[in-house]
């Protein structure tokens, strides 16, 4: 399969090759046996040319491990380079080589130490299979100049993991976020420079368009210091080795308990957060942490759980983890930073189990900068709708005019085209729409206007009148208003709390009217 990085849907054509070498294997497990040698083919295609170009040289020794070093390449030993895989591919033990291959280029490259999957020889792997999958990927060219200047590897990677979110389903919201929410994240608060933080970092998409955005407006890989947190081990492996593979630095680190119960950047206050939360998540820790430094603005609710008659678990008060969250990416804010993170649509209106007061309190400390309304199905993982909520220590005539007092809505719902049954995009046109109204209204470019049914200007005082609710719908002057599952639970037990009393009444209208009857002489 010859490759020049140009191909329309060579990433498509490569996927459906590969996948369809999966066998009976889950597609979670199948994730990291693929990714893994798309790794391996990377770093060996960019050793083999650094190599044969010291070979060239009289003086130079291809073999010496410090001559890599110098160039930032991976050094990769003999029985890692891909030459050898491919000599053995038809071997029956080529799990076993190829799990060689890892741990010896983790022992020679420190970064990579404990990040790299060594499970390939594990019987449920079909050997024969695997030695498919390196022919198949062998086919192709990743790792020299030509196509690192392409970042051809990148597009392989970030088109791997969107399909595997697909079909894996909703358990890979874990570390999925699509990359067009990603764009408009970065393309909204522009960070060009400083500390950047993802206290749920997932496979590290967030700091690789991070990374793009600096370089693409004059920066350096240096001009940003990047910062993480996972606490699914195989998804914080994905992670650095999707930052790896890109030669990006990041202090990302990794334990089970996560950013609330073990906040592994206690100190760090960042310039930028970038972050996609697990949506409405209950299960997150609230009995170990009532009392925290975090919950400035109200302690977030805590998730009730119980079994239903068929056994599985469901929540009993509603609550979620969404405004932690939310005062956590404050809590790490510098006096200046600002934040762009997910949220899905309840958080904009919610009251339940005192979420509407948190929220309340967070307008009225005038940190609410923007909040962007999403168009559905953007997501593999979830139907829920989703929002984007922007948030700043600082909205004062910082860098850009004086905001204090007003919030931006941005209903983007309307934007995106549908790129098969299931799944919506948004073009980059769609992207520099929100983009530019944002950066406009904060005193950037073209002077801002509102615009009927897209975007509006709100004050504070507005926002009160409507009880601190924030859905963009109530403010650009769009007719419909859509709801996440937690908001429209939260209406129904209202209605039929209500239904309730109703036929109470009635049913004491109806004792009332029966007793007068009876005292008239009427039989009833």
């Amino acid at each position: 399969m010859p490759n020049n990085g140009t191909d329309l849907g060579f990433e498509k054509k490569l996927w459906q090759a590969a996948y369809k070498l999966r066998g009976n294997m889950d597609a979670a497990e199948y994730k990291h046996v693929v990714l893994g040698l798309i790794f391996l083919k990377y770093i060996s295609d960019a050793f083999k040319e650094v190599y044969d170009e010291i070979k060239k040289d009289p003086q130079g020794d291809p073999e010496d491990i410090d001559e890599y070093k110098a160039r930032n390449i991976f050094w990769v030993p003999k029985l890692a380079r891909w030459e050898h895989l491919q000599k053995n591919a038809k071997q029956p033990t080529i799990g076993t080589i190829v799990d060689d291959a890892m741990d010896a280029i983790e022992k020679d490259n420190p970064s990579l130490r404990g990040v790299l999957p060594k499970d390939y020889a594990r019987p449920a792997l079909d050997k024969s299979r695997l030695g498919e999958l390196i022919d198949l990927v062998g086919s192709i060219t990743l790792g020299d100049r030509e196509n690192r200047s392409k970042d051809i590897l990148g597009r392989v990677y970030e088109y791997f993991l969107g399909e595997f979110a697909a079909a894996e389903g909703k358990n890979a919201g874990q570390f999925y976020t699509p990359r067009c929410i990603v764009k408009i994240l970065v393309e909204m608060l522009e960070p060009y420079k400083g500390r950047i933080f993802d206290p749920c970092c997932g496979s590290g998409g967030m700091f690789v368009q991070s990374e793009k955005f600096a370089e693409a407006h004059g920066g350096k890989m240096g001009d940003i210091s990047i910062y993480g947190q996972e606490s699914n081990q195989t998804t914080w492996r994905l992670c650095k080795m999707n930052l790896a593979l890109r030669r990006i630095d990041g202090n990302i680190q990794w334990n089970s308990e996560g950013s609330f119960l073990n906040d592994a950047h206690k100190d760090l206050k960042a310039d930028f957060i970038l972050a996609n939360p697990p949506f409405n998540d209950e299960d997150w820790g609230y009995s170990k942490i009532q009392d925290d430094i975090r919950w400035k603005f109200g302690k977030p609710p805590k998730g009730g759980m119980r079994k239903d008659k068929s056994g599985n678990k469901v929540y009993v008060d509603g609550g979620n983890a969404n405004f932690a969250w939310v005062s956590h990416f404050i809590h790490h804010l510098a006096p200046h930073g600002s934040t762009g993170f997910v949220l899905a649509n309840g958080s904009l209106s919610s009251n339940t189990s005192g979420e509407g007061e948190i929220r309340k309190n967070i307008i009225e400390a005038d940190l609410v900068d923007c909040i962007v309304a999403l168009p559905n199905q953007l997501f593999y993982n979830t139907q829920i709708p989703a929002c984007l909520w922007f948030v700043t220590r600082d909205k004062k005539n910082h860098k850009f005019r004086n905001r204090s007092g007003e919030i931006l809505f941005i209903d983007a719902r309307k934007l995106g085209l549908m790129i098969d049954r299931s799944h919506k995009d948004l073009a980059d046109e769609d992207i520099q729409q929100i983009a530019k109204a944002y950066h406009s209204w904060r005193g950037e470019g073209e002077p801002y206007k509102d615009v009927d049914g897209f975007c509006k200007s709100a004050k504070l005082s507005e926002i009160q009148k409507r009880r601190h609710v924030l859905t963009p719908g109530i403010y650009v002057g769009t007719e419909e208003i859509e709801e996440d599952e937690a908001v429209f639970e939260e209406k129904m037990k209202t209605l039929t709390s209500e239904l309730t009393i109703h036929r109470e009444e009635a049913k004491k209208l109806d004792s009332e009217i029966k007793k007068n009857l009876e005292g008239i002489g009427w039989k009833v």
